[in-house]
Protein backbone atom coordinates (compact mmCIF):
# COMPACT_ATOMS: atom_id res chain seq x y z
CA UNK A 1 0.00 0.00 0.00
CA UNK A 2 1.05 3.68 -0.94
CA UNK A 3 0.61 6.05 1.53
CA UNK A 4 1.43 9.97 0.04
CA UNK A 5 1.77 13.18 1.63
CA UNK A 6 3.25 16.31 0.94
CA UNK A 7 5.34 18.81 3.08
CA UNK A 8 5.42 21.79 2.23
CA UNK A 9 9.12 24.39 2.85
CA UNK A 10 9.22 27.44 1.37
CA UNK A 11 6.98 27.17 -1.19
CA UNK A 12 8.28 23.84 -2.11
CA UNK A 13 6.06 20.67 -2.27
CA UNK A 14 7.38 17.16 -1.78
CA UNK A 15 5.86 14.09 -2.34
CA UNK A 16 6.78 10.88 -0.35
CA UNK A 17 5.66 7.30 -0.78
CA UNK A 18 6.71 6.00 2.60
CA UNK A 19 6.53 2.52 1.88
CA UNK A 20 9.54 3.74 -0.59
CA UNK A 21 11.10 4.83 2.65
CA UNK A 22 10.99 2.32 5.29
CA UNK A 23 10.43 -0.87 3.04
CA UNK A 24 12.29 -3.52 2.99
CA UNK A 25 11.84 -4.64 -0.97
CA UNK A 26 14.35 -3.48 -3.03
CA UNK A 27 12.88 -1.09 -5.49
CA UNK A 28 12.51 -3.27 -8.68
CA UNK A 29 10.47 -5.71 -6.68
CA UNK A 30 8.19 -2.95 -5.23
CA UNK A 31 7.64 -1.49 -9.29
CA UNK A 32 6.81 -4.69 -10.56
CA UNK A 33 4.61 -5.53 -7.46
CA UNK A 34 2.28 -2.10 -7.89
CA UNK A 35 2.59 -2.73 -11.92
CA UNK A 36 1.26 -6.27 -11.61
CA UNK A 37 -1.42 -5.08 -8.85
CA UNK A 38 -2.60 -2.56 -11.19
CA UNK A 39 -3.05 -5.38 -14.08
CA UNK A 40 -4.84 -7.49 -11.57
CA UNK A 41 -8.82 -7.48 -12.51
CA UNK A 42 -11.20 -6.49 -10.22
CA UNK A 43 -12.17 -10.68 -9.22
CA UNK A 44 -8.50 -11.14 -8.34
CA UNK A 45 -8.08 -7.71 -6.33
CA UNK A 46 -11.10 -9.39 -4.59
CA UNK A 47 -9.62 -12.93 -4.33
CA UNK A 48 -6.55 -11.35 -2.93
CA UNK A 49 -8.53 -9.13 0.16
CA UNK A 50 -10.37 -12.74 1.17
CA UNK A 51 -7.05 -14.55 1.40
CA UNK A 52 -5.58 -11.84 3.65
CA UNK A 53 -8.63 -11.89 5.67
CA UNK A 54 -8.26 -16.00 5.88
CA UNK A 55 -4.55 -15.59 7.17
CA UNK A 56 -5.30 -12.79 9.54
CA UNK A 57 -8.48 -15.13 11.11
CA UNK A 58 -5.83 -18.20 11.01
CA UNK A 59 -3.30 -15.77 12.92
CA UNK A 60 -5.19 -14.31 15.13
CA UNK A 61 -7.09 -17.65 15.90
CA UNK A 62 -3.26 -19.11 16.63
CA UNK A 63 -2.62 -16.07 19.04
CA UNK A 64 -5.68 -16.93 20.85
CA UNK A 65 -5.03 -20.81 21.29
CA UNK A 66 -1.13 -19.51 22.54
CA UNK A 67 -2.69 -17.30 25.49
CA UNK A 68 -6.14 -19.81 26.22
CA UNK A 69 -4.49 -23.08 25.69
CA UNK A 70 -7.12 -24.85 27.72
CA UNK A 71 -10.25 -23.56 26.02
CA UNK A 72 -12.12 -24.91 23.16
CA UNK A 73 -12.28 -24.22 19.71
CA UNK A 74 -15.42 -22.76 20.33
CA UNK A 75 -14.54 -20.76 23.31
CA UNK A 76 -11.79 -19.50 21.15
CA UNK A 77 -13.71 -18.86 17.72
CA UNK A 78 -16.17 -16.44 20.18
CA UNK A 79 -12.78 -14.87 21.35
CA UNK A 80 -12.25 -14.32 17.61
CA UNK A 81 -15.85 -12.38 17.12
CA UNK A 82 -14.64 -10.24 20.10
CA UNK A 83 -11.76 -9.05 18.38
CA UNK A 84 -13.18 -8.93 14.85
CA UNK A 85 -16.78 -7.63 15.91
CA UNK A 86 -16.21 -5.57 19.00
CA UNK A 87 -16.97 -6.93 22.52
CA UNK A 88 -20.86 -5.41 22.71
CA UNK A 89 -21.18 -6.67 19.14
CA UNK A 90 -20.30 -9.99 19.92
CA UNK A 91 -22.15 -9.92 23.04
CA UNK A 92 -25.27 -9.38 21.27
CA UNK A 93 -24.82 -11.81 17.88
CA UNK A 94 -23.08 -14.45 20.35
CA UNK A 95 -24.28 -14.24 23.69
CA UNK A 96 -21.69 -13.19 26.61
CA UNK A 97 -18.50 -14.14 26.82
CA UNK A 98 -18.58 -16.34 29.48
CA UNK A 99 -14.75 -16.15 30.95
CA UNK A 100 -13.59 -18.89 32.98
CA UNK A 101 -9.97 -18.20 33.79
Amino acid sequence: MLVFFSMSSRGQCYNFAMNEIYSDTHPKIAALQRKMLRQASPARKLAMLGEMNKTVKVLALSGLRSRYPDETPEMHKRRLADLILGPSLAGLVYGPLIDNR
